[in-house]
């Protein structure tokens, strides 16, 4: 089974491909729970997060916090089920990921897009 995910808005989309094609696509308003839920939330829709072949993420741009915490969770899936993953942008993220599961393509880490520089504030004294 392919997942392909984007958490980078307080909406979670998952889309799980199984191996016959069939396509189930869902969404789950994660808000401020994506860091505590995330993992129950595709163990639930998954059935077995072991029967993942491939992995397709959304990487921006998007919330700071939503991209950071999904693209560490689905890295960190796709090690350790050493599985391939691939992040793509835009609006036809989806078919692009796809594309490159199936052409065999492997990011190994897929890093954040934010869509603008990182906003630092100096320390207080």
């Amino acid at each position: 089974m392919i997942l392909l995910i984007d958490t980078a808005q307080p909406t979670c989309f998952l889309t799980v491909i199984a191996e016959n094609g069939e396509r189930q696509e869902y969404a789950w308003e994660a808000n401020r729970t994506l860091a505590k839920g995330l993992l129950a939330f595709l163990q639930e829709k998954t059935g077995n997060l072991k029967t993942i072949s491939g992995i397709g993420i959304m990487k921006g741009p998007g919330s700071f916090t939503g991209l950071r915490i999904g693209l560490t969770v689905m890295n960190t899936l796709a090690d350790s089920l050493r599985v391939p993953i691939v992040g793509e942008v835009g609006e036809l993220w989806q078919d692009r990921a796809l594309e490159r599961l199936r052409n065999n393509e492997n990011d190994r880490i897929v890093l954040p897009l934010y869509g603008a520089e990182a906003y630092i504030t100096q320390p207080r004294k």
